[in-house]
């Protein structure tokens, strides 16, 4: 089993103030800074998938199946 890495001495890091802030400008950031998006959003589908349809069709039938089972069974 590995042991975690000591904790460093703050007495022995520089620009360290009280309550473990750095001062303004004395640590630049390790990466740039970005916000948003690195790369276009790709386009949506603008119609809907023949695999909706299919599933919306077939629930359509099961949906007229049960209805006609039931209304023969009540008359």
């Amino acid at each position: 089993m590995t042991s975690a890495p000591p904790e460093p001495d703050p007495g022995n890091t520089p620009d360290l103030e009280p309550g473990g802030g750095v001062k303004p400008g004395s640590a630049p950031p390790n990466a740039p800074q970005k916000s948003g998006f690195f790369e276009p959003e790709p386009s949506t589908v603008k119609r809907f998938p023949v695999t909706g349809i299919a599933a919306i069709v077939a629930v359509a039938l099961v949906v007229i199946v049960f209805v006609i089972a039931a209304v023969a069974t009540l008359a």
